[in-house]
Formats: structure tokens, C-alpha cells, sequence
């Protein structure tokens, strides 16, 4: 009997030692649900409930060990029952009861469930039963994929946030080739002064046309201005018709006016 009564005593305490720990683990994460719920990240939640699982598992290994025994067999009876204060009973209960009367004991002694519970517990189970394996299946492969369609929706929506948040800090151009093509339509920074063959005129070869042209134009405007100042017009006109005609190519009576024109006694 003695021994009974020690082993009953030790299974006791390494069941309370248990239930204190993970009555401090359930306090501790409460307290940071409570206060630190701004900066509380998801990985810190899953630590502490994965430390409040392993705990359970633990106590449930204590209750299933067979040197422990069976504490169903064992009944409480309450032997004194008053309605006033009792300081042994608020420093075991932690300041939870204050007084142990005929108000409480039901359900601090209580080794059953409440009768609306249980009833509702009896009928799902009884639903449960109901079921058979394959329905049962279906509906696990159901309920898999709606998690699974849910779960892919969330990882989506969350790449998409991110995207979003780095795409306005991404360079979407090139600074060093920016430059470069601002230089070259300003200030023709970079271009090729590469010309066709055939864009200079006969007689005037390593001269660009267009200059050729324009040098000629104001020869020529010089030229009559001071010798006929009639025939200006026509000159003019004859000078663009050429370039629209043919812009690599002048008449031969422009030519002789552009050497005339360079013989002129002001030019130095």
C-alpha cells in the first residue's frame, strides 16, 4: 500500500512539473500575443506553438507510461467546504480560488464535460460514424485542394506585393548610354563623317557636296551682285534647281562662275 501510495505520489509530481511548464510556456506567449503583437513575426508564432506541442506530447507520454497509474481509478472528495478565505488555497491555485465552497467544486471537480458539450460531442461523433471511407476520402482530397488553391493564391499575392515594391526602386536604363546618345543628337559627338562615293561633284573630289554647294551660292551671290545685279535671281534659282535636281552635280556655267568668284580682288 505504501508503495502504491509513493508511486502515486511521484507520478503527481512529475505530472505537475510538467503542467508548470507548459502552464509558463502558455503565459509567456500569451504576454507576447498581448504586447508584442506590432512586432510579433509569423516564424515566432510557430516557435512558441511548436514548443507548446512538444510539451503536450511530452505530458501525454508522462500519462501513457506504464509505471504511471491510472488516475481515473483515484477519486477526490472534497472533505471541507467554507465560504471563507483560505490563504493555503490561494498560494496552490496561484490566487485563482480564493475560497473552495459549494459554488466552485462542481466545476473544479468536474470529470466530465458540460451536458450541452457532450451532447454535441455525441453527435459528432455519431455523424462521424455515418461516413464511410470513401466519402471520407473525397472529402479529405476536397478540403486538400481547396488548401492548396488558397495557399497558392496567398504565395502569389505575396510575390506580387514584392514585385511591386522593388520594381520602382529597379534602374530601368543605362546613365553611360543616355550620355551617349544625348552627346551625339547634340552636339553630333561619336557620328561618322563617312559620305557615299558619289556625293561630290566632278572636279571637286575630297570636298563634301552640300559645302561645294554653299560655297558656290555665295560666290556666285558676290559675283553678280557686283557685275550685273539683274540676273541674281536667276542665278539663285538655277543653284537650286540643281540641288533638288541633281545635289552632286552643277552646271558647268556655275562652275565658271564659283572660279570667277574665287578670283574676286577683296578675298584674301
Amino acid at each position: 500500500m505504501q508503495r502504491e501510495e509513493k508511486q502515486l505520489e511521484a507520478s503527481l509530481d512529475a505530472l505537475l512539473s510538467q503542467v508548470a511548464d507548459l502552464k509558463n510556456s502558455l503565459g509567456s506567449f500569451i504576454c507576447k500575443l498581448e504586447n508584442e503583437y506590432g512586432r510579433l513575426t509569423w516564424p515566432s508564432v510557430l516557435d512558441s506553438f511548436a514548443l507548446l506541442s512538444g510539451q503536450l506530447n511530452t505530458l501525454n507520454k508522462v500519462l501513457k507510461h506504464e509505471k504511471t497509474p491510472l488516475f481515473r481509478n483515484q477519486v477526490i472528495i472534497p472533505l471541507v467546504l467554507s465560504p471563507d478565505r483560505d490563504e493555503d488555497l490561494m498560494r496552490q491555485t496561484e490566487g485563482r480560488v480564493p475560497v473552495f465552497s459549494h459554488e466552485v467544486v462542481p466545476d473544479h471537480l468536474r470529470t466530465k464535460p458540460d451536458p450541452e458539450v457532450e451532447e454535441q460531442e455525441k453527435q459528432l461523433t455519431t455523424d462521424a460514424a455515418r461516413i464511410g471511407a470513401d466519402a471520407a476520402q473525397k472529402q479529405i482530397q476536397s478540403l486538400n485542394k481547396m488548401c492548396s488553391n488558397l495557399l497558392e493564391k496567398i504565395s502569389k499575392e505575396e510575390r506580387e506585393s514584392e514585385s511591386g515594391g522593388l520594381r520602382p526602386n529597379k534602374q530601368t536604363f543605362n546613365p553611360t548610354d543616355t550620355n551617349a546618345l544625348v552627346a551625339a543628337v547634340a552636339f553630333g559627338k561619336g557620328l561618322s563623317n563617312w559620305r557615299p562615293s558619289g556625293s561630290s561633284g566632278p572636279g571637286q573630289a575630297g570636298q563634301p557636296g552640300a559645302g561645294t554647294i554653299l560655297a558656290g551660292t555665295s560666290g556666285l551671290q558676290q559675283v553678280q551682285m557686283a557685275g550685273a545685279p539683274s540676273q541674281q535671281q536667276p542665278m539663285l534659282s538655277g543653284v537650286q534647281m540643281a540641288q533638288a535636281g541633281q545635289p552632286g552635280k552643277m552646271p558647268s556655267g556655275i562652275k565658271t562662275n564659283i572660279k570667277s568668284a574665287s578670283m574676286h580682288p577683296y578675298q584674301r
